[in-house]
């Protein structure tokens, strides 16, 4: 199957640069089944669901992964973006300029007018891929702060993703996070959870729709592009995600009184889908998302989907990994034609824009 045959127009003005209010977005509700879909509002997402439904949301919570400061001596402009942890003082790092940031750079954060005495000094020791990206390992050391974690948290700035065309605001600490939100690992938020309020998940508990909660880092494979001509030949990046015995034994007894798994997310597509068995029973436990999932073709068979039953998610990019979990699920078809209509209808798209359920 072509990566070019996840294709679609979609115009720059439709690139969601703002997130509404929550609970404001608009729903596309789409029948796979039947192939059919309307136009609706997230607040109608209770009558789209029954009782004895569950929502699995994602809990992981964003942490302010990208670092603005200075090269030291020279003063020149530099940007760290955390990318995964190594151990106390380590990570691995996108940095910015990666021509110049070479071993033995020196780096300095810090921001005086806002967190006076806290400084980070990041050492770039290796560039761990060649070519990859500017990817490099550094070493931090900190002033003024209890831990590496405690001075990233003050310093740091929302990782906003690359379509977003603006600097990320105090607004954005709250909003780029969902209200699911609990532990700290992500540096992406899981933004079909962007659409939950307060009053809509109340409103999903009196239609008898149940929660729970389970854990997957976002990693910046999120953002990978799809350099490849055919849908086979990528790899997407792996994701630790966590499974708690609780979570487990709700799901399975969802599924045996005839309930649907509604996943809320890709992420939580990916980290269920990961941890199911043949018999769709999910797993407790830690593990690494490594699946690739995808629709099936002639060349090459699609994903069987084992635990999951109906879909929350949002609109995403162009030939991505995400679209074609999506179509994988519904069908790229649909899916494509779907797309097409949101479009015309004027949705807003990607990780601030409008939301779809896929039933």
């Amino acid at each position: 199957m072509l990566v070019a045959d996840f294709d679609f127009d979609l115009p720059d003005a439709l690139i969601a640069q703002h997130a509404r209010p929550r609970g404001e977005s608009r729903l596309m509700i789409v029948d796979r089944v039947a192939g059919r879909w309307q136009e609706g509002h997230i607040r109608d997402l209770p009558g789209v669901l029954a009782s004895g439904d569950r929502l699995v949301v994602n809990d992981t919570r964003v942490f302010p992964a990208r670092l603005i400061g200075r090269r030291d001596p020279s003063g020149g402009a530099a940007e760290c973006f955390l990318i995964e942890r190594v151990d106390e003082r380590h990570w691995q790092a996108l940095v910015h300029p990666g021509q110049k940031l070479k071993a033995g750079a020196e780096l300095i954060f810090e921001d005086a007018a806002r967190v006076p005495g806290v400084t980070l000094r990041g050492t770039i020791l290796e560039q761990r891929y060649p070519n990859a990206w500017g990817r490099r390992l550094v070493a931090f050391t900190v002033t003024g702060a209890p831990s590496l974690d405690a001075a990233v948290d003050a310093l740091g700035h929302v990782p906003l993703p690359p379509y977003i065309h603006r600097d990320d605001t105090a607004e954005d600490r709250e909003r780029y996070q969902t209200i699911f939100a609990r532990a700290r690992g992500s540096i992406a938020a899981p933004t079909s959870g962007l659409h939950f309020d307060d009053a809509l998940v109340a409103a999903l508990a009196a239609r008898g729709v149940l929660r729970t909660a389970i854990t997957l880092h976002v990693g910046y494979g999120t953002f990978k592009p799809v350099r490849v001509d055919r849908v086979e030949e990528h790899v997407v990046d792996s994701e630790a995600y966590e499974i708690p015995q609780a979570a487990a034994r709700e799901i399975a007894a969802t599924r045996v009184a005839g309930g649907r798994i509604v996943a809320v997310g890709t992420t939580t597509t990916r980290a269920l889908e990961s941890a199911a068995q043949a018999d769709g029973v999910v797993r407790p436990g830690a593990g690494v998302a490594e699946v690739f999932i995808f629709p099936g073709s002639a060349d090459a068979p699609g994903h069987a989907f084992r635990a999951v039953d109906a879909l929350v998610t949002n609109f995403h990019l162009p030939k991505s990994s995400l679209l074609m979990l999506v179509a994988a699920f519904a069908g790229r078809e649909l899916v494509l034609a779907v797309y097409r209509d949101a479009v015309a209808r004027g949705f807003r798209f990607y990780s601030y824009g409008d939301a779809m359920v896929i039933v």
